[in-house]
């Protein structure tokens, strides 16, 4: 949500960038953004508010059927367009680093449509995401959130049978002493808030705009 302070014109373009992106107009968005960076409005207020709030926007036309993943895919690129538009008006040392993510669909589970959501809507949202694609072993999932210092393993099944995996990933984190290193979110058809506490993990996405405000929240990002 906006502030109460900002000048009216600069709230206009803030609204404006965000139903651009949402309409996925590209030329326009991308103008838009570059004004925001020539008026010296906050580049971070742009992020958090018309990037943000765009990204839950497009995840609910995609729950009601009003967009489609190609929608999604498209809507990330123009998101990723307009914030490397908007950090250059951003001092250096103001730059926030963005959290990691490392996402898959667990062992055995060949399901890759809700997963590339779920990656979409973190990437647009602010996140750096690493996407191992399906029928990822728990060893490969810890090995790449070492290797690329990841702070999330998000962890996708779309089958009852390969829930277990998304345990094993978490008790293999157990076993080799680095469950502290990282969060774990879990998601998926069959896959309940209740089963989520029952393994140990650290949250749960009922879909892919749930997984973008709760990995947000986890980080403090909001």
């Amino acid at each position: 949500m906006i502030s109460a302070d900002i000048p009216t014109e600069h709230q206009e373009l803030l609204d404006q960038l965000k139903d651009m992106i949402v309409a996925i107009d590209s030329a326009g968005a991308c103008r838009t953004a570059e004004r925001i960076v020539a008026e010296k409005i906050d580049p971070m207020r742009a992020i958090k508010y018309s990037i943000a709030e765009a990204a839950l926007a497009i995840g609910h036309k995609f729950d009601t059927g009003e967009c489609f993943l190609p929608h999604l895919v498209m809507v990330g690129d123009l998101m990723d367009q307009v914030t490397m538009i908007l950090e250059v008006g951003i001092p250096q040392e103001d730059c926030l680093k963005k959290k990691v993510v490392v996402i898959g669909a667990v062992q055995g589970d060949m399901h890759s449509v809700g997963k590339n959501l779920v990656g979409t809507m973190l990437r647009s949202g602010g996140f750096e995401v690493h996407d191992l694609g399906v029928d990822v072993p728990s060893a490969t999932f810890i090995q790449k959130a070492k290797d690329v210092k990841a702070d999330l393993i998000a962890l996708s099944s779309l089958l009852t049978t390969t829930m277990p995996y998304q345990r094993e990933v978490i008790d293999d984190l157990v076993s080799m002493g680095l469950r502290h290193k990282f969060k774990v979110i879990i998601g998926g058809g069959p896959v309940t808030s209740e089963y989520a506490v029952e393994i140990g993990a650290d949250a749960y996405g009922k879909d892919a705009v749930d997984a973008l405000v709760v990995a947000k929240k986890m980080f403090g990002m909001e």
